[in-house]
């Protein structure tokens, strides 16, 4: 029928899991869209995808190279001969993502299939291999004992991802070096692409460790002249992202373009309730730039504010997204004596771990100490904790060690106030301890404030409450009860600030129904 609608196959695929997302095509433009054009009508410009799922890079790329040169080879399947063999490469995740990229780019499952749009790769390539590869690559382990060892390239655990010829094992070749040193000799304009985004590490929760910061470095290695990848925004403030990986990259000046989108269902509408915590970002990397970032600040298809700034504050070791908040930070920052960080305990309070159960429902003795635990309370001996048993006789309070999804408008942490013989596992941070009730209850009423939590947003992009996101939240004086108004007052914030946080932090109607 005329009006009848042929959905784009690539938008129609369920995705692999939350760590290997498909990429629209939309997406993919967008991506596209902040490269300069003239690569597209240039026949000699190359281009690689690390990562490829569906192909999806790579077909949006032939088609803008299919106009664009078509004045230098003006035969179409002479056209697509030198766009596919000599300007086009890919290097797939699995066997089933490289046979899924196949069938997008050529047509065809194999290159040298019936159906396959190129009839030849030149350059000696044979049909048959084409230039979208993939090997089955091995793990490297660290140690040989399979319930330790992990690969001493992407950490997965032996355990879990054994070598076995007849399963997937996820060693991806572009950061393993028996695959990345052949690759790596080659020289590409531009890499672009989606990597995976973590693999699981086999802990408790559904722990992962993060694997795209491997694609980014690898891809940097190479020297290409842009780099454009689609990654989660948790590389901001840390997570389980190393450190190292964070420093370089917001101090690296060949950043030019960042799009920041808070919420990954404005660039992955298809996950669902598995929403990437932190957002997504993607961003253009030039060689040859040097320079300051523009920001562009993104919601659903619609940047809401731009910024030229650097993504290293003077001071601070991580990204802050909300430019607003840099400048409230810096005057508050100079006001600054002490960090309210310094009375937040790290994980493991009392040594014990999230899975601790030696603990029985009932008091039995007057030394019993009260243990707060994963969705449970029960009771056990002083002898019991691994540290910081003399807080037990303290007042404290206890806080989640994960809460909401990093979202300041929604999140929200309520500190549970504790008398003394209490502890807890590691489900809960401790703060203080401190020596009076008193100062127990008038550091809750400086938590509960929106003040407050606005300074944490600028860390907690994610659900992780660590210590370390309470890095930028003043001290003060706990000898009284605190309100929003009075912290305003103290720390010198203009009616624009004071407007900005109102708005950013809980809205009205959510924080009624919330104290109902």
């Amino acid at each position: 029928m005329p009006n009848e609608h042929t959905p784009d196959i690539l938008n129609t695929l369920a995705n692999l899991s939350s760590d290997e997302v498909f990429t629209s095509p939309e997406l993919v433009n967008a991506l596209l869209d902040l490269l300069p054009q003239e690569l597209f009508t240039n026949p000699k410009s190359t281009f690689l995808d690390p990562s490829c799922k569906t192909g999806v890079f790579l077909r949006e790329i032939a088609k803008r190279l299919m106009k664009g040169i078509a004045k230098d080879y003006p035969d179409v399947q002479e056209r697509i001969n030198h766009i596919m063999g000599e300007q086009l490469y890919g290097i797939s995740l699995t066997n089933l993502t490289y046979l899924v990229s196949n069938r997008t780019v050529y047509c065809s499952m194999y290159p040298d299939g019936d159906m396959s749009a190129v009839s030849s790769f030149g350059k000696g390539i044979s049909k048959g291999s084409g230039n979208i590869r993939w090997e089955s690559i091995k793990h490297t382990w660290d140690v040989e004992d399979e319930n330790k060892a992990k690969c001493i390239y992407c950490s997965a655990p032996k355990k879990q991802y054994k070598n076995d010829e007849n399963a997937e094992n996820y060693a991806y070749g572009f950061i393993h070096p028996s695959y990345y040193n052949r690759v790596s000799k080659m020289k590409f304009d531009v890499i672009i692409g989606n990597p995976p985004y973590q693999l699981s590490d086999g802990g408790a929760q559904a722990s992962a460790t993060p694997i795209y910061n491997l694609f980014i470095e690898n891809a940097i290695k190479m020297n290409p002249k842009y780099l454009c990848m689609i990654v989660p925004a948790r590389w901001y403030t840390g997570g389980k992202t190393p450190e190292e990986f964070r420093l370089k990259m917001i101090t690296d000046r060949h950043i030019k373009e960042l799009y920041d989108h808070s919420n990954s269902a404005d660039c992955f509408p298809t996950l669902g309730d598995h929403n990437i915590k932190g957002g997504i970002c993607y961003f253009l990397w030039s060689r040859d730039y040097d320079g300051p970032c523009t920001i562009h600040t993104m919601e659903k298809d619609v940047c809401v504010h731009t910024s030229v700034r650097y993504l290293k504050e003077d001071g601070c070791d991580v990204f802050i997204r909300d430019e607003a908040g840099v400048q409230i930070l810096n005057k508050i920052k100079q006001q600054t004596k002490s960090h309210f960080q310094d009375i937040v305990s790290s994980r493991k309070p009392f040594g014990l771990p999230t899975n601790f159960k030696d603990f029985v429902d009932r008091p039995f003795g007057d030394k019993t100490i009260k243990i707060y635990a994963n969705k449970a309370i029960g009771y056990v001996s002083k002898s019991q904790l691994m540290k910081n048993a003399d807080w037990v006789s303290k007042y404290k309070l206890f806080v989640p060690k994960a809460v909401g999804n990093g979202d300041v408008s929604s999140d929200r942490i309520k500190p549970k106030l504790m008398g003394p013989n209490t502890c807890c596992t590691e489900t809960y941070l401790v703060i203080g301890p401190f020596n009076t009730e008193e100062e127990s209850k008038n550091c809750a009423t400086y938590i509960e404030t929106k003040f407050f939590h606005y300074l944490l947003s600028l860390k907690k992009i994610t659900q992780d409450n660590t210590q370390k996101v309470y890095q930028f939240i003043p001290m003060v004086p706990l000898t009284k009860a605190w309100t929003d108004a009075e912290l305003y007052k103290e720390f010198n914030l203009t009616d624009e600030e004071i407007t900005y946080i109102e708005s950013t932090v809980w809205p009205a109607k959510e924080v009624a129904e919330d104290d109902e």
